[in-house]
């Protein structure tokens, strides 16, 4: 199942556009109101790799199978979302269900588009957002205090009282505006949290929606945008999502390439995007390849060969005897399974191989 990323955002600045610049499979209305966008649309996102196009160059196969991501263009927040203004309780609950967010934020100037909360303001506006998200974590974060407090005392429960000061510390950290995920969290104290499933934990991308004129070199709003994510820690894409849109709409080549030379573009601005959103998640490309099909699989940074094997099918990972691993420089520099294993490049991993971005493999399995 294809790991799953929100778009959110204040109504009217550009959710919905990017989701259909975005997505395949799905289109959204695009409306100049509020809540134009109630239910989700969902939508499977093909994400751009090089490395992908080049193998199908070597091995030339039936068919080619790109990694996918899919992207939720969730309605737009307002303030008091997190006490249930403008169907917050239904909005931030589709937020739960996402592995990311990808928060776009205006970043323009339009008396044609639609805005509520005053003069342009970025920061202010990504505020509103995670506010919201941080009240509702917070009530959450109350709510499973006092059950754990109970357990504590009676008991005098050790796990209970470790459990409480997690919790106690992630309740500061929100009181005092401070996101989850900005706590630095251990994989010994997330067990805590696991089943608030709570929103600020989840890794965010900033989308600075810019006018035509500002989509290359940004301008005063998306530079301010840019000192608030580099304080984060967070990464920052700059785009025009009209613009992109219009590029998603195309499927002649010709007229592409005329587009992008036009607007002086070496590529579709949402490539970057998917893979910003791909690093985000902190997950891996790896790659079957042969004459019926090739294919790239995702799997998480540190997975090790049984669990890579597992993306493909349960039994492969139940049944795993060894990988078969050609590293992806090492293919295209020899050309073919065949000549790599001739020249000694071909590999032949255990349980405990960490499996690498990029690896060509083939698994041995027996159920």
């Amino acid at each position: 199942m294809p790991l799953r990323a929100g778009i959110v955002g204040l109504p009217n600045v550009g959710k919905s556009t990017l989701f259909n610049a975005v997505s395949t499979s799905a289109k959204a209305q695009a409306s100049n109101y509020r809540f134009c966008t109630i239910d989700p649309n969902v939508g499977l996102v093909d994400v751009p790799d090089e490395r992908l196009v080049k193998l199908e160059e070597l091995v030339k196969p039936n068919r080619v199978v790109p990694t996918q991501i899919e992207i939720v263009d969730i309605a737009g927040l307002v303030k008091g979302a997190s006490q249930g203004e403008g169907l917050g309780n239904k909005f931030l609950g589709n937020i739960r269900e996402v592995d990311a967010i990808i928060h776009v934020i205006r970043c323009f100037e339009d008396e044609n588009v639609l805005r509520e909360e005053g003069e342009i303001n970025p920061i202010s506006d990504k505020e509103i957002i995670e506010t919201e998200l941080q009240l509702k974590d917070l009530d959450s974060v109350e709510k499973k205090i006092q059950k754990t407090q109970k357990v504590a005392r009676v008991g005098g429960d050790a796990k209970a009282k470790a459990e409480l000061d997690v919790l106690e510390r992630v309740k500061a950290s929100l009181e005092q505006g401070i996101s989850v995920r900005a706590l630095g969290l251990t994989k010994e104290e997330m067990p805590a949290i696991a089943d608030l499933f709570l929103l600020t934990v989840k890794p965010v991308l900033y989308v600075a929606n810019v006018d035509e004129a500002s989509m290359h070199t940004g301008n005063k709003y998306s530079d301010l945008l840019k000192k608030m994510a580099d304080a984060e820690n967070a990464e920052l894409i700059i785009l025009n999502n009209s613009i992109e849109a219009q590029i998603s709409e195309m499927e002649d080549p010709d007229d592409k390439a005329m587009f992008f030379e036009e607007y002086k573009m070496t590529e579709a601005g949402l490539n970057r995007l998917l893979r910003a959103a791909y690093k985000l998640l902190h997950l891996n490309t790896y790659f079957t390849a042969g004459v019926q099909e090739v294919r790239a699989w995702t799997i998480e940074a540190g997975w090790k060969a049984p669990q890579a094997a597992g993306v493909i099918h349960t039994d492969f990972e139940k049944g795993f005897i060894k990988a078969e691993v050609i590293a992806y420089d090492d293919f295209v520099k020899y050309g073919s399974e065949n000549a790599c294993k001739e020249a000694g490049r071909l590999r032949i991993e255990g349980k405990e191989y960490l499996v690498k971005d990029g690896d060509v493999m083939h698994f041995r399995f027996n159920v």
